[in-house]
């Protein structure tokens, strides 16, 4: 799914996410502390972004890290800002990782992805296939609790694709995702060879008490984020 937000906005998007509440002050830290070390290992992020993540992977010593998104501009940017110490190219994740062979990557990495993803069983299948024997994925999406107030059918677990607008570069800009259930997003976990290990709800930085301690006191005690990593059996 192709998103004005990270296509025609992309160069704003990464300066915002950098230091905002949503992104470097809640999701970055609390998926980042389920990350083992990752010193020498072949690391593949799955939405890479404007590559956050990738400067935070190269910083930890990752051998080989690889960045995959749909957006052509972010994977620009990505090119432009670390050069040949990534490899990066643009792909569409509905259709699989056809160019990642089996068996290939410790570490999988997907930070506020899987929403954009239809059909995840078909997803995680890729996955599954992609990590190495005893490999992990480190994943965050929307709690389904906080999505659940953009239901239009009042039925949780029915799959609703939902429209939303954001003000993340400073502007409002229309956003699709699909809001699902925690089951839905278990099922295509488990039905692809992948044990949960760790489940979290994240929890947002004290340093956003100086930002805004409305936020803050919202944050502290509101769902936001789920954060989940997986082993392959």
């Amino acid at each position: 799914m192709k998103l004005e937000m990270y296509s025609e906005y992309a160069q704003k998007y990464d300066l915002a996410v950098r230091d905002n509440i949503y992104n470097a002050h809640l999701e970055r830290p609390s998926l980042q502390a389920m990350l083992e070390d990752i010193t020498g290992l072949d690391v593949l992020d799955l939405g890479c972004g404007s590559g956050v993540y990738a400067e935070y992977l190269i910083e930890q010593g990752a051998t080989k890290i690889t960045c995959l998104d749909a957006s052509e501009q972010m994977i620009a940017i990505v090119k432009h800002k670390f050069g040949d110490r990534v490899s990066a190219y643009s792909q569409d994740l509905s259709i699989g990782l056809p160019q990642e062979a089996s068996n290939s990557a410790d570490v999988i990495i997907s930070p506020l992805v899987i929403h954009y993803i239809e059909d995840l069983p078909a997803l995680f299948a890729e996955i599954s296939r992609v990590l190495k024997p005893s490999g992990y994925i480190v994943f965050s999406t929307h709690h389904p609790f906080a999505d659940f107030e953009c239901s239009s059918s009042g039925n949780y677990f029915e799959r609703e694709l939902v429209k939303d607008v954001w003000d993340t570069v400073g502007k409002p800009v229309e956003v699709t995702f699909y809001r699902r259930s925690l089951t839905e997003i278990m099922d295509a976990v488990t039905t692809n060879g992948l044990a949960v290990i760790q489940l979290s709800e994240g929890r947002v930085s004290d340093n956003v008490k100086q930002i805004s301690m409305q936020q803050y006191e919202y944050l502290s005690k509101n769902p936001n984020f789920i954060f989940v990593k997986c082993r392959k059996l």
